[in-house]
């Protein structure tokens, strides 16, 4: 269950929820509105988690995704939401050069690698609608900030350092923006996940982390999973290229390697 509690006086009222959805953990965390207008939202946002689990998951045989691979379904004929995740994947495809791919395994279809970071994402915005001041979804570490938690107070979101367990490498501050997106690929707790889609194979790099920082959490998902892949200095070249992206790499041997506007979102 999700408790609610005022903060003080000025501050506005706080409500937090965590949902086991997705194979990982969502964690919510709405500032301000209307409490029935706000707990209808968070519902809402939560059953749209488990309804893109339904329809993505390439675990259930029976979800959309799964049925699409074995030609039983038509891309026209799934929720509408396939074909736009499915649009966005492309797009992410084209602007890494490849280095981000949902066909993996002689060309299966897998949209797996963009999925979490646009669902929280989309999340986050069914929340923000309902009227909040501030709203943050974390979905298994990568966060999408929308608003502000309280007066002249950012969202600030700690970065772990994948070489010291329990240790930071970063705070990152949404101050100044609207919006803003973490979203970490890395080694140090799934490990060897990330695949290199020119092998099919596990991404074989000297990063142990990317971290990148970004206005929304679909495209910096993306952005540090072929990172990641392309290892620190093409990756850090690449990232310095995308516009309203800032971004955190660490080396297997603690080489950290930043781009060069990173040092305005820390604090």
């Amino acid at each position: 269950m999700a408790d609610t509690v005022a903060e003080s006086a000025q501050a506005p009222a706080v409500l937090r929820h965590a949902e086991e959805v997705m194979g990982t953990v969502f964690s919510f965390d709405v500032r301000g509105g209307e409490p029935r207008a706000v707990r209808a939202a968070l519902d809402e946002a939560v059953a749209g988690l488990h309804r893109v689990n339904e329809v993505f998951s390439t675990y259930r045989e029976d979800s959309q995704v799964s049925r699409l691979v074995r030609g039983e379904l038509t891309v026209d004929a799934c929720d509408p939401e396939v074909a736009e995740v499915l649009a966005l994947g492309a797009e992410a495809e084209r602007a890494s050069e490849g280095w981000f791919s949902m066909r993996y395994e002689g060309g299966r279809l897998d949209p797996t690698g963009i999925v979490k970071g646009w669902a929280a994402e989309r999340a986050a915005r069914v929340i923000a609608a309902a009227g909040v001041s501030g709203v943050s979804v974390n979905g298994g570490g990568d966060v999408q900030l929308l608003g502000v938690p309280g007066p002249d107070r950012p969202w600030r979101i700690g970065v772990s350092d994948p070489l010291r367990p329990g240790g930071l490498a970063a705070v990152v501050s949404a101050a100044g923006a609207d919006e803003l997106a973490v979203a970490t690929s890395g080694t140090a707790e799934r490990g060897a996940h990330i695949v290199d889609p020119r092998t099919g194979r596990s991404a074989v790099t000297d990063l142990v982390a990317v971290t990148v920082v970004a206005p929304r959490l679909t495209w910096a998902d993306c952005w540090a999973t072929a990172a990641f892949a392309m290892g620190s200095r093409e990756g850090l070249r690449w990232l310095e290229s995308l516009p309203d992206v800032e971004a955190l790499l660490i080396t297997a041997g603690d080489e950290v390697r930043c781009t060069g506007g990173l040092a305005r979102r820390l604090g």
